[in-house]
């Protein structure tokens, strides 16, 4: 059941993307378009996963990517609302958060369920923030690259702009990591216990 709300709600974000960027293209408005047909590509990685690969996230974490692409993409760029200042800020504060929790899911996918109890809880909080943190890099890259070979102007506020950024995903990163580390302290214990 997961999996086919997966493919419904990723769907529906990219139909909804599609249509934005037919009705953008056909005004010659290029720049929502463009923001739109970014839109299909990102509402488009859950229902590959779901469709092409046994990698699958859990139901939360997708609604959460989604709602995030929603708050970023059409409220932020398509909207205006990152002209607000502080809304740049927040979606990145929240993609740090969601990074970590995809880290954790990735993390409990890929590691043998028997080194469970040989993990240090200091490797999972490590493990979980680096993933924010690389993801909110590879971001940064993201939106320099398109400043500089499409004429964008996605780091309007230039350095300042990036390490706001940068750190607003580590802050939501380190709050999840830490979670996470103690999380995994407190099941440990409880196994040791047993």
């Amino acid at each position: 059941m997961s999996r086919k709300l997966v493919i419904i709600f990723s769907l529906i974000y990219v139909l909804f993307m599609a249509a934005l960027a037919v009705y953008y293209f056909t005004n010659d408005v290029t720049f929502k378009g463009t923001v739109a047909i970014g839109g299909i590509v990102c509402g488009a990685i859950p229902l590959l996963l779901a469709l092409f690969t046994k990698l699958q996230f859990n139901l939360p974490i997708v609604l959460s990517y989604l709602i995030f692409l929603v708050g970023s993409q059409y409220f932020g760029s398509i909207l205006g609302w990152y002209g607000l200042g502080w809304w740049d800020t927040f979606m990145h504060l929240v993609s740090g958060a969601i990074l970590a929790f995809s880290g954790i899911a990735l993390y409990e996918r890929l590691i043998h369920r028997s080194a469970g109890d040989e993990i240090s809880p200091w490797f999972v909080f490590l493990f979980t923030l680096s993933f924010a943190a690389l993801g909110g890099v590879l971001w940064e890259v993201y939106e320099f690259s398109s400043d500089q070979f499409f004429r964008m102007t996605l780091q309007g506020g230039g350095n300042t702009d990036t390490m706001t950024d940068l750190i607003a995903d580590m802050v939501g990163g380190l709050v999840i990591a830490v979670w996470a580390g103690i999380r995994t302290k407190i099941k440990l214990k409880k196994e040791k216990r047993k």
